[in-house]
């Protein structure tokens, strides 16, 4: 579903280049949850924006269900992040002046055909937010913006979700509500589910975890004995 080829990622200081990422190799298979750790600094992200084509790697491959998007023009880009990704951020990243059902129904009006409000009130039903429709974020608090997020991430069915320290503004009844209700939404739609934070619970939960330090892996919990040829020379 998703392959990094040798990603790097520098930005140029006058003469100084500051890198990022060192060179990012991985595969993630389809249905996967896995969780990008490390410390303030390390690059998780920086990777998963290269990951959702929020930004483009200096140089190597990034490879989104088949489509090399390193080198698609902008309006392509976009086409693919709208079709393939679901996107939830730490700040929620809602649209001030449209109400929490407007908020969810906006992906799917720009990017799917038909008519997608019985979908968008069914995912924030399903969140919990189904008196909630009307408002506006300002009248939410933090949990309730964020289940409108990930409600949005959802309205197109994307085969991706991305999700970058989503409990992170949360206390700690909200986020493990919230991620509760992305792992529920994950295995019943199947997705693949590449998860940023801080927080080793939250990491503890995915199938594996993707440890960065310096702009580098630095260690790749896969879990091998789901892959046949593994096992094959591991019991060679």
């Amino acid at each position: 579903m998703i392959e990094v080829r040798d990603a790097k990622k520098w930005i140029q200081n006058g003469s100084r280049r500051v890198d990022i990422l060192k060179g990012i190799s991985l595969t993630i298979p389809a249905g996967q949850f896995v969780a990008i750790v490390g410390a303030s600094g390390s690059g998780k992200s920086t990777l998963l924006g290269l990951l959702a084509g929020l930004d483009s790697p200096s140089s190597g491959e990034i490879w989104l269900d088949g489509v090399p998007i390193h080198n698609l023009a902008e309006a392509q880009l976009a086409s693919v992040r709208g079709r393939k990704i679901g996107f939830v951020f730490q700040s929620y990243q809602l649209i001030q002046t449209l109400t929490a059902l407007e908020n969810v129904l906006l992906p799917h009006e720009l990017n799917a055909e038909g008519g997608g409000l019985p979908k968008a009130r069914e995912l924030l039903t399903s969140v919990g937010l189904a008196e909630r429709m009307d408002h506006y974020p300002i009248q939410l608090s933090g949990g309730e913006q964020q289940r409108v997020a990930i409600a949005r991430a959802f309205v197109v069915e994307p085969p991706i979700i991305m999700a970058d320290e989503p409990t992170g503004n949360l206390d700690t009844s909200n986020g493990r509500m919230i991620l509760d209700l992305l792992l529920e939404h994950n295995k019943r739609a199947g997705t693949t589910l590449v998860l940023v934070t801080h927080d080793p619970g939250v990491a503890a939960s995915a199938d594996r975890q993707i440890h960065l330090r310096d702009g580098l892996i630095v260690e790749d919990t896969l879990p091998f004995a789901s892959d046949p040829a593994a096992e094959q020379v591991h019991h060679g």
